[in-house]
């Protein structure tokens, strides 16, 4: 794919900006992304940007899709997260068996996919697959996608764990269940999946085994770079992406906001006058600047590796599993320090400080964001121990 069609994608997408950040409080109100804000993104090109192009995709680099994940966010938290999750799950696909993807995409290429990887489910082996089922939560934007891929422990007969899989279901074969209703991310929709013993033949799962060792049957119809790239690290910075996202439109909001905001409390001084308000500004600047220039930093050097078939060294995957929560944290802390220099009318409903506070706090839970364990696998890494087997990394 050029250079190219993938700018023309992210002009669409920030042309498409004004409407989302119009959209905001809907999307919280109805806990859900309106139809209208997925229909305009699904013509933006955004989710196709990591589709295989052997279904109609774009196969972009990494980078380009981050980078709109980031501007869709900074408008409206909760539709940058399901435009990442609901965009990234393409790429995933591209890793099973080239008849899984031919289900989901020989169609219509157009069709989306939610998830949960979460092992909350039952798996069994029986002839020719798997019987699953089970509850899992946390599906953001399931109700616009119309295939879901579950993560889950899977056991013998004898109720014996053998593999750690993704399966990979259409919806006749699955129920939602509408029991949003949060703090945070309001408008994510991520409601739960359940699932009454449907059978997933074998071509629709992959085992983590695989995908940790960056060989996988999807590669036998995708033979492009960005399918050697580490499930560890594309996943995780779709998370983290939106909460950079959602830090950006704090950023832009709230300087707008103190531009014209008169301090009563200082006998009518400018609040853009005062030297404390000011390097807390310059403070959230360089922390959600640190968080992205790392992202940029480690999609260059993944890609970098991937064009040259070069192995993807396990020092760079704790890296940027290191950066990933790291840049979460980074995000999170512009966030709050943009908040507490915001002052009381912050507070108000439906204004964006408010609505991104507690967003970029609810993305914080996501397990992928928990930062001891991907900071202990680097530190570890760095003295020489042996690297635990992580199905994140």
């Amino acid at each position: 794919m050029t250079e190219n069609v993938a700018d023309q994608v992210l002009a669409a997408v920030r042309d498409l900006l004004p409407v989302l950040r119009d959209r905001a409080q809907e999307t919280e109100d109805e806990r859900v992304v309106p139809a209208e804000s997925i229909k305009s993104l699904q013509e933006t090109g955004l989710f196709r940007l990591l589709q295989p192009a052997s279904f109609g995709g774009l196969e972009a680099d990494p980078l380009a899709f981050y980078t709109a994940v980031r501007l869709v966010a900074s408008a409206c938290g909760s539709t940058g997260w399901v435009s990442s999750v609901l965009g990234v799950h393409p790429w995933h696909v591209g890793l099973f068996p080239p008849q899984a993807q031919q289900d989901v995409w020989g169609a219509d290429p157009a069709t989306r996919i939610s998830s949960s990887y979460a092992p909350t489910g039952k798996a069994v082996e029986v002839d020719g697959g798997h019987q699953v089922s089970g509850r899992w939560s946390f599906s953001s934007g399931c109700d616009h996608a119309s295939w879901v891929l579950l993560g889950q422990i899977v056991t013998d007969q004898a109720n014996r764990p053998t593999d750690f899989r993704t399966f990979l279901l259409p919806a006749p074969d699955y129920t939602i269940e509408d029991v949003w209703d949060t703090v945070g991310l309001r408008g994510t929709g991520s409601n739960d999946i359940v699932v009454h013993d449907a059978f997933v033949p074998a071509h629709r799962s992959l085992s983590f085994v695989d995908v940790a060792k960056l060989v996988v049957p999807g590669q036998e119809l995708n033979h492009g770079p960005l399918f050697r790239l580490p499930y560890g690290s594309v996943f995780p910075y779709s998370i983290t992406t939106p909460i950079i996202g959602m830090a950006t439109g704090a950023y832009q909001a709230h300087v707008a906001y103190t531009r014209e905001r008169v301090r009563v409390a200082y006998i009518g001084q400018k609040a853009a006058q005062d030297p404390f308000a000011q390097v807390r500004v310059a403070e959230a600047a360089a922390e959600i600047d640190d968080a992205w220039g790392a992202l940029e930093r480690n999609m260059t050097d993944l890609m970098g590796c991937a064009r040259a078939g070069q192995p993807i060294p396990t020092d760079l995957r704790l890296r940027v599993r290191r950066d990933q929560v790291r840049g979460t944290g980074l995000a999170i802390k512009a966030v709050d320090k943009l908040f507490e220099n915001s002052g009381g009318r912050a507070l108000k409903t439906g204004t964006p400080m408010q609505r991104f506070w507690r967003d970029v706090h609810a993305g914080r839970v996501h397990a992928i964001n928990d930062p001891e364990r991907a900071l202990s696998m680097f530190g570890g890494g760095e003295f020489g121990l042996p690297v635990p087997a992580d199905a994140m990394l």
